[in-house]
């Protein structure tokens, strides 16, 4: 089975042959590089216990990976004199490190053999990634263009079960919620004085805060916190007080099962996307290989 946060998506460099080449399927590498999974987890592992963080980072990176014209590795990409990459995009700047681990969440069996993107977009990453602000509307409409569920959606905005966030990102609700110049009314009192201490109006932004209650454990008390109006961003608490997002929300603040079982579902599901773009097997994960890419075209 595969560690809970499918990270063999990450830094070690790992042969991804595409779908176009071959249907994505567990245990790719099952004889090319039979030690391969085992490699990536035992390098997870270490890297988590050297910085716990790093298990929220990783699972980041899949969702905006994915999300830019499929799961290729194109976040990983540095910038070149003539490509503006992922990395600085607005939703990427300084959230993108290096290792994930067993972090207490559920097992499913990753479909692998992908290539590695030719190129990057800054551009691409910006106008899709939602900001902090948006609402559960907008999200629902996000995934809808990957074809993932409201149920997916909310299953995989579970993924803050785990990890920090910035004060940058909540600064406006707790003082000017929608232009009002009053904080969003939805946060609960006691937790809007906790989160008015850590990230006082004109402060220091850069100033991280924990999504939940356990956040170094993949556990519903996301959910539990959402329905108690302790949601760290607006995106999160959002779901609980939109109609449509609610009932999982309640749902899976109750059964921590189903969200297990939903969330492993749409990690399958969006770890298909794939761009249909020509690839590659990158050499250093940072950069494209040196062949020319209309060589890539023809072949």
């Amino acid at each position: 089975m595969s560690p809970p946060l499918p990270a063999f998506l990450l830094l070690v460099s790992i042969a991804f042959t595409s779908a176009s080449v071959a249907p994505l399927r567990p245990g790719f590498y099952a004889e090319t590089c039979p030690e391969a999974e085992f490699i990536v987890k035992d390098v997870m592992r270490r890297n988590m216990i050297r910085e716990p963080r790093s298990a929220a980072s990783v699972m980041r990176f899949q969702f905006h990976d994915c999300f830019v014209n499929g799961c290729d590795a194109s976040m990983l990409l540095d910038d070149t004199p003539n490509m503006l990459g992922e990395k600085l995009s607005l939703s990427n700047i300084d959230s993108l490190r290096d290792a994930v681990v067993l972090s207490g969440g559920p097992d499913w069996e990753v479909r692998l053999g992908r290539e590695d993107s030719l190129t990057a977009s800054q551009e691409d990453a910006d106008n899709i990634m939602p900001s902090p602000r948006a609402n559960a509307s907008l999200l629902i409409d996000l995934f809808e263009r990957f074809n993932l569920s409201v149920k997916d959606m909310v299953a995989l905005s579970g993924s803050h079960s785990i990890g920090q966030a910035r004060c940058f990102s909540i600064v406006f609700r707790l003082y000017n919620q929608s232009g009002s110049g009053k904080p969003d009314p939805t946060i609960e009192p006691k937790y809007k004085e906790k989160l008015n201490r850590l990230c006082p109006l004109g402060g220091d932004e850069s100033v991280t805060g924990d999504l939940d209650a356990t956040p170094t454990i993949f556990d519903n008390r996301y959910f539990k916190d959402l329905v108690a109006g302790r949601g760290f961003l607006n995106s999160d608490q959002t779901l609980y007080t939109f109609p449509e997002t609610k009932k999982y929300v309640t749902l899976f603040s109750k059964d921590q099962r189903a969200f297990f079982n939903a969330f492993a579902e749409g990690m399958i599901k969006m770890g298909d996307l794939q761009s249909g773009r020509p690839g590659e097997i990158r050499s250093n994960c940072r950069i494209a290989n040196s062949r020319p890419v209309d060589a890539l075209l023809v072949s």
